[in-house]
């Protein structure tokens, strides 16, 4: 079994201060680690990179275009492909923008859209795509709560939960 933490919308330092507690351990403890942009700061990526260790899938978000991350990204883990993109855009219009993304980049197989930006978590799916977004790590505006996602994996078989604070 694989388990996968997934976090983003983190905004350090424009909209929080730190990553919390609960969130690190989480990281810390994942086998793996998806964030989907807006890091905000070169310090921010460092210390994600760090509690993930070398197992850290990381995309550029529209607070991040400093950085030499990709737009979009796929990793598989556990028999599940997961494509991996910001999501940046207006909100209007966000699942079908985002779906259409993950369309284009998937691989034949079980694929999870992962992705962020509205700072609103999502596990829904549509049109043959899963789509998740695990909202904001720190809480950032819009956001009311940190929450980020914890998946497992195991052969193609796929859970999700939501962990809030």
């Amino acid at each position: 079994m694989v388990r996968i933490a997934i976090i983003g919308d983190t905004h350090i330092p424009s909209r929080a201060d730190r990553i919390p507690g609960w969130v690190r351990e989480e990281v810390e403890a994942a086998d793996h680690t998806i964030h989907v942009g807006d890091f905000d700061s070169a310090d921010t990526l460092d210390e994600v990179r760090d509690l993930a260790g070398v197992e850290l899938t990381a995309v550029t978000g529209n607070m991040d275009p400093q950085f030499d991350l990709p737009s979009v990204t796929t990793v598989e883990r556990g028999g599940v492909e997961f494509v991996v993109a910001h999501g940046t855009g207006d909100i209007e219009g966000y699942e079908e923008r985002v779906a259409g993304i993950i369309r284009e980049e998937a691989a034949d197989g079980l694929t999870v859209g992962v992705s962020g930006h509205t700072h609103q978590v999502l596990d829904t799916e549509g049109d043959g795509v899963r789509l998740l977004n695990p909202g904001s790590a720190t809480g950032a505006e819009p956001a009311q709560t940190a929450t980020m996602m914890i998946a497992t994996v195991e052969n193609g078989d796929l859970d999700v939960t939501v962990h809030e604070r």
